[in-house]
C-alpha cells in the first residue's frame, strides 16, 4: 500500500478503494442493463401494447440509444464545467422519471418516450465514470482500478438477460422497469451521500456552444478520427441488429425458449473476456496491428457463414460457433477503435469523446434499427448486416492508417 507507483491517488477521499469500484462498475452498467434485461419481454411488450408489426418492439432498443447520443453531447461536456456529482444526480434524475413513464407505459409511442428519457439519463453514467477514474487515479493506479472495474462490469451483459427472466416468472414486464427505478434510487442515494466531487473548482471548463462548435470543427477535420468514429458506428451497428434481432433468433428461429437468456449471456461474456485480453495483448501487439486482423477475421467468418447460410439448413451450434468468433473479435476491436479516434483529440478529449461517442451511437441506431426491421424470420439480414459492416470498416481502417504515420507498430 506505501507503493505509490502503484496506485498514483490523485485525490484521495474517504471512499473505500472496493466501495468506489464497485459504485464505478454500477454506473458503468447502467446501459447493458437498460438494455439486456429486456430482451425476454420484447415480445410480451409488444403484445400487451397491441403494436402492428412484430419488429416493432424492437424499437424499444434502439430509441434508448437515440437518447444517449443527443444527452452525451450535454452531459459530456456539462460535467467537465458543474462537476461530475451533479451531473450523475441530474442524469439519475432523468433516468428515474423515465423509467415511471415506461412502468406506466400503454402505448408504445408512450413506451418509447420514456425510454428516450431513460437513454438521456444513461448518457451521464456512461461519460462520467470513465472521467471519474481519471480524477482520483493516474498511471498505473487508472490502470488498476478500470481494470477492476471491467471484470464486474462484463458480468452485466452475461447477467441481465437471466435478471429479465427472472421477474417474468413472477410477475409482469412492468416490473423490469420497476427494478430500473430501484436501481436509478439506489444510484442517487448512493452519489448523494458516498460520493465526493472528484472535479476541483480550478479543473472546471465552463460550458460554451461555441466550444462543441470548434470541437466538432476539429473532429470533422480529422480524416482519420472521422473513419474509426464511422467505422466504430458501422461495427456497433451490426452488433445493434443482432440485438434488437435476437429474441426473435433464438426464440422463433432455434426454439431455445426461456433459455434464450442463458445463450445470449453467454456469447455476451466471450465479448467482455475478449475486452479484458485486450489490454494486455495491446501493449504488445499494438492497437492496429490487432484490430486488422480481428476484422479480417469476422470478414471472412461473415462470408463464409453467408454461403453456407445459403446452401444449407443452419444448426443451432454452428450459429453459436461463428457468433461467439465474431463476439470473441468484437472484443478487441472497439476500444482500439474507440482509443484510435481519440488519439489525435488530446487538445479537446472531454469535448471529442461526447461528439465520437453521438456520432458512432447515431449511426449504430440507423444501421441497427435497418437490420432489425428487416429481420424475416431467418439469418439473413443481420448476416448480411454483419458482412457488410465489416468489410466497410476495414477500408475506412486502412484509409485512417494511410494518412497518419505509425512510428510504433507494424505496417499494415
Amino acid at each position: 500500500m506505501g507503493n505509490n507507483e502503484n496506485y498514483n491517488v490523485t485525490n484521495p477521499s474517504n471512499v473505500g478503494e472496493k466501495e468506489f469500484i464497485a459504485l464505478m462498475a454500477v454506473l458503468m452498467s447502467i446501459v447493458a442493463i437498460s438494455i439486456d434485461a429486456m430482451l425476454p419481454a420484447l415480445g410480451i411488450i409488444g403484445t400487451d401494447l397491441n403494436v402492428e408489426h412484430a419488429n416493432q418492439p424492437q424499437y424499444i432498443i434502439s430509441v434508448i440509444f437515440g437518447g444517449m447520443a443527443i444527452g452525451q453531447l450535454i452531459s459530456g461536456p456539462l460535467s467537465d464545467a458543474i462537476g461530475r456529482k451533479k451531473i450523475l444526480f441530474y442524469c439519475m434524475i432523468f433516468y428515474l422519471f423515465g423509467s415511471i413513464i415506461c412502468f406506466n407505459a400503454t402505448s408504445l409511442e408512450t413506451m418509447l418516450i420514456g425510454r428516450f428519457i431513460q437513454g438521456l439519463g444513461a448518457s451521464g453514467p456512461y461519460v462520467s465514470t470513465m472521467s471519474i477514474v481519471r480524477d482520483k487515479y493516474s498511471g498505473a493506479g487508472m490502470a488498476r482500478i478500470m481494470s477492476l472495474v471491467m471484470m464486474i462490469f462484463i458480468m452485466t451483459p452475461a447477467l441481465a438477460p437471466s435478471l429479465g427472466q427472472g421477474i417474468l416468472f413472477i410477475a409482469s414486464w412492468r416490473y423490469i422497469f420497476l427494478l430500473y427505478v430501484m436501481y436509478a434510487v439506489t444510484v442517487l442515494a448512493w452519489v448523494t451521500f458516498r460520493l465526493e466531487e472528484t472535479l476541483s473548482e480550478e479543473n472546471r471548463v465552463p460550458y460554451k456552444a461555441v466550444n462543441l462548435y470548434h470541437g466538432f470543427c476539429a473532429v470533422i477535420g480529422n480524416k482519420a478520427t472521422v473513419c474509426y468514429t464511422v467505422g466504430m458506428g458501422l461495427m456497433f451497428s451490426s452488433m445493434m441488429g443482432y440485438i434488437n434481432s435476437s429474441r426473435q433468433i433464438f426464440q422463433e428461429i432455434f426454439n431455445t425458449g426461456e433459455m434464450f437468456v442463458l445463450y445470449f449471456g453467454g456469447l455476451a461474456l466471450t465479448f467482455g473476456v475478449a475486452s479484458l485480453l485486450n489490454s494486455n495483448l495491446v501493449m504488445k501487439y499494438g492497437m492496429r496491428t490487432i484490430s486488422s486482423r480481428a476484422m479480417t477475421a469476422n470478414v471472412i467468418a461473415s462470408a463464409i457463414f453467408l454461403i453456407l447460410l445459403l446452401n444449407i439448413d443452419i444448426k443451432f451450434w454452428m450459429f453459436l460457433t461463428f457468433a461467439s468468433f465474431m463476439f470473441f473479435n468484437l472484443g478487441f476491436i472497439f476500444g482500439n477503435l474507440n482509443a484510435l479516434a481519440m488519439e489525435p483529440m488530446g487538445h479537446i478529449a472531454g469535448i471529442a469523446s461526447a461528439i465520437i461517442g453521438s456520432v458512432s451511437f447515431i449511426i449504430s441506431i440507423i444501421g441497427g434499427t435497418i437490420i432489425g426491421q428487416y429481420y424475416d424470420g431467418t439469418l439473413l439480414p443481420v448476416i448480411i448486416g454483419f458482412l457488410i459492416a465489416f468489410m466497410l470498416t476495414l477500408v475506412l481502417f486502412a484509409i485512417a492508417n494511410r494518412s497518419v504515420k505509425i512510428p510504433s507498430e507494424q505496417n499494415l
